[in-house]
């Protein structure tokens, strides 16, 4: 394995089905009940993994579909895709159906890019459910094959399955071997998103199963001052893909409703 790896992870899905509030429960170990659209959030985070550095990016997208240009530039731009619906929405399953389309559409590679599906609200599920997990079992397995994904139900809310998510992407990505249900080498480099470049620290001996912050941390004093890199940087990259996709006469955007 090579001194350095990158990896990032782009989520899709649709509104309000809480694709911030699991990257923010993974990141920071916080959950907020307050609904805010997303425009685009971008997250990063570096890891020792052996011998390699992991610099992992983390693409928090808009769900309600305003901006295809950038759209576009973040599907083409991935390495790893995190597809959300919420467990109490059949529509928003339909969304995610829609989002793999688009990844198909655009990446000839589609097989060989690890996939998660999530289905996040899971505390909901005793009074209010619309989507079983065997029917989307049976879409991702039975209609998908020969793709590297897996699925899991999960609460952002709750922190169920959510480690889980993430750690999959070492699997899917050979970054470490599917029977290896503990790495013990993945050691949090640095805690700064992108726009943090000073100050950078080395944590403790902290495997994938102990990466949310203690109580009482400095990590979770920073958790609540930091803010994700500013968008003007992929604002311009997609603005000049939208003047090219312009200029080729390429009117293709993407529906989802």
């Amino acid at each position: 394995m090579s001194d350095y790896e990158r990896i990032r992870l782009v989520t899709l899905g649709g509104a309000g089905v809480g694709k911030s509030c699991i990257i923010k429960r993974f990141l920071m170990n916080t959950y907020c009940d307050k609904y805010r659209s997303t425009v685009e959030d971008l997250y990063n985070r570096e890891y020792d993994v052996g011998h390699t550095t992991l610099k992992v990016d983390i693409l928090d997208t808009s769900g309600d579909m305003q901006f295809p240009a950038m759209r576009k530039l973040c599907i083409a731009t991935a390495h790893a895709f995190l597809l959300v619906y919420a467990v109490t929405s059949a529509p928003s399953f339909e969304s995610i159906k829609q989002c793999f389309e688009e990844i198909k559409e655009q990446r000839a590679d589609f097989q060989e890019i690890p996939i998660v599906f999530a289905g996040n609200k899971l505390d909901l599920t005793s009074t209010h459910r619309e989507i079983s997990k065997e029917d989307v079992s049976e879409w991702v397995h039975c209609e998908l094959p020969k793709l590297r994904v897996k699925l899991f139900e999960c609460s952002a809310k709750d922190d169920i399955n959510i480690k889980e998510i993430f750690r999959s992407y070492l699997t899917l990505a050979k970054i470490y071997p599917p029977n290896l249900e503990d790495p013990t080498g993945l050691k949090r480099q640095s805690s700064a998103y992108v726009s943090a470049t000073k100050g950078r620290r080395r944590l403790g001996n902290s495997a994938v199963e102990k990466m949310k912050p203690t109580a009482g941390s400095s990590e979770e004093t920073e958790s609540s001052s930091i803010k994700p890199r500013s968008r003007s940087l992929i604002r311009r990259a997609s603005k000049k893909t939208k003047q090219q996709m312009r200029n080729a006469n390429d009117t293709d955007k993407c529906q989802i409703s």
